[in-house]
């Protein structure tokens, strides 16, 4: 009943957190006067629009700005105005945004073929090579950051720094509670929602959408532990959970310390992958939160990792 109860709470957190994304987001909110012109959100139009053949999918996908590379993928249940909307004309005004709605989401049909993170990193592989694009930043959200830690570890040479935003290696990555709670979620817990109304609107058969949130939900009800693969990606890598996220602490500082962390900056040199738990945050929230994220993400990507530390 407990468990119940967690994922209930969890699908209506989602909801509010989608709708609040969408009305009312929140990129600009306590940065201070000199950051709030590089966080504006003006209205943008795609370069590009498309489907790409790619593994079996006729893959959705939208392209933004120019500049420097970075493909954005989705939550579960997400799409790319769910999940983006609110960070795509952040990005766009100084690099090439690259989004895509992954299988079974949005405008990406579904193909009989299982859920699994590794087949849609090879289908965002595939995205790449679609777009003539030799190597990008990936930056992944919750599924999506699963999905984009397997990006960089099956096609290293396509990565060149990886951005994951509450996300997990391995299925204990997550608080217990937490990972028991995705049996207990069901279709019910989404009856008449924005998710349902996204589904029905993008061309979807509505009768097939409690098997589409059964096999959205299959991925994790499944063990995996990439711990081994992921701490010897060669990208650098920041990883970024809330404080009060789902993801637990333990879990982004094994990754942290396995790629050069815990030690003293000032005394070893700084890694040139980096770890943020973003304060007054949870999972779903890291959304709601951009205003507090990209910058910090923005200058991991910007940056010269091979940088010595300041010295006053």
């Amino acid at each position: 009943m407990k468990k119940h109860l967690i994922a209930g709470s969890f699908v209506a957190l989602i909801l509010a957190a989608m709708v609040a994304c969408q009305s009312n987001p929140k990129e600009t909110k306590n940065l201070p006067a000199a950051k709030k012109d590089s966080v504006v959100t003006p209205s943008v139009k795609p370069t590009e629009t498309g489907y790409a053949d790619v593994n079996g999918l006729k893959m959705y996908y939208e392209v933004y700005g120019e500049g420097k590379p970075i493909v954005l993928l989705h939550g579960s249940f997400m799409n790319i105005p769910l999940n983006w909307s609110h960070i795509i004309p952040v990005l766009a005004q100084k690099r090439k945004v690259i989004v895509t709605e992954l299988q079974g989401h949005g405008r990406t049909k579904d193909i009989p073929r299982e859920f699994s993170y590794e087949a849609m990193a090879d289908d965002v592989s595939g995205l790449l090579k679609h777009l003539k694009t030799d190597s990008a930043d990936v930056l992944g959200y919750s599924m999506g950051g699963g999905v984009a830690f397997q990006v960089a570890v099956r096609h290293p040479e396509q990565v060149r720094r990886l951005v994951i935003l509450s996300g997990a290696y391995a299925h204990d990555g997550w608080w217990p509670d937490v990972e028991a709670s995705f049996a207990t979620m069901n279709a019910d817990m989404f009856k008449g929602s924005v998710i349902q109304q996204q589904y029905d609107s993008m061309g979807n058969d509505p009768a097939r959408f409690p098997e589409y949130i059964k096999k959205v939900l299959s991925i994790d009800l499944k063990p995996y532990n990439w711990s081994k693969e992921v701490k010897n990606i060669k990208s650098p890598i920041f990883m970024a959970i809330g404080d009060a996220d789902g993801i637990r602490y333990e879990h982004a500082l094994e990754l942290f310390r396995a790629k050069g962390g815990g030690k003293m900056g000032d005394l070893h040199g700084l890694p040139k992958s980096r770890l943020a738990i973003i304060p007054g945050t949870t999972h779903i929230g890291m959304m709601v939160h951009a205003d507090l994220w990209i910058p910090m993400v923005s200058d991991f990507l910007d940056s010269d990792l091979n940088a010595p530390p300041p010295t006053f």
